[in-house]
């Protein structure tokens, strides 16, 4: 009797167990099978203005007759078309003083250009090949599409002299920027020998 006792007493518990978690399993599928609410907010904007318009004019077609209708239909064409009118006139008047006002600071921009001299300096150490005049080359056509007839290019000079085609070639490009009529000076701090010395006749 004991035994079937506690049998009894073990079988209870354990149906209790099995209630519990079909009650669990019952509850959370309830949940899962409730259609979620939609919590998205959204803003309805709405133009009142024609509404109000439209209200407007019922009011008017039955206030007044045909003929002052026909007055207040004429005098609001004016004013729109006057405002309208006023509208154009302001732009362009906008419009005016903006080019106005470039135009002014282009003319100051170009005037502060040209009243500022630029000095362009470049180096030339020859050697008996005067391999430089390569290197001098490449910066002298860079010089002359900024440098103007106002500037002025200087050209510091070192050489011993050496190939006279070589040298010739140096010169050719100093010649270049007399061509141009931009003003050139050639600065010799120790020696400008034979070659170099041609090269500082260009100036």
């Amino acid at each position: 009797m004991e035994f079937l006792a506690e049998y009894g007493i073990f079988l209870l518990k354990a149906l209790t167990i099995v209630v519990s978690i079909i009650l669990v399993i019952a509850g959370i599928a309830a949940v899962s099978s409730k259609p979620k609410a939609n919590h998205d907010g959204y803003i309805s904007v709405n133009k009142v203005n024609d509404d109000l318009d439209d209200f407007k004019e019922a009011l008017e077609e039955n206030l007044f007759d045909k003929d002052e209708l026909k007055e207040m239909a004429k005098a609001r064409a004016k004013e729109e078309k006057a405002k309208a009118k006023e509208e154009k006139i302001k732009a362009k008047a906008e419009k005016k003083a903006n080019k106005g006002l470039a135009k002014k600071d282009e003319e100051s921009k170009t005037e502060a250009e040209v009243a500022r001299k630029r000095v362009f300096v470049l180096d030339f150490d020859g050697d008996i090949k005067a391999s430089a005049a390569d290197l001098m080359r490449e910066e002298i056509t860079a010089v002359l599409t900024m440098a103007r007839k106002e500037d002025e290019v200087v050209v510091r000079l070192e050489s011993g002299g050496g190939m006279v085609h070589s040298y010739g070639l140096a010169s050719s490009q100093l010649q270049r920027i007399k061509d141009k009529g931009i003003p050139l000076t050639v600065c010799i701090d120790k020696v400008a020998a034979s070659g170099g010395y041609m090269m500082a006749c260009i100036a």
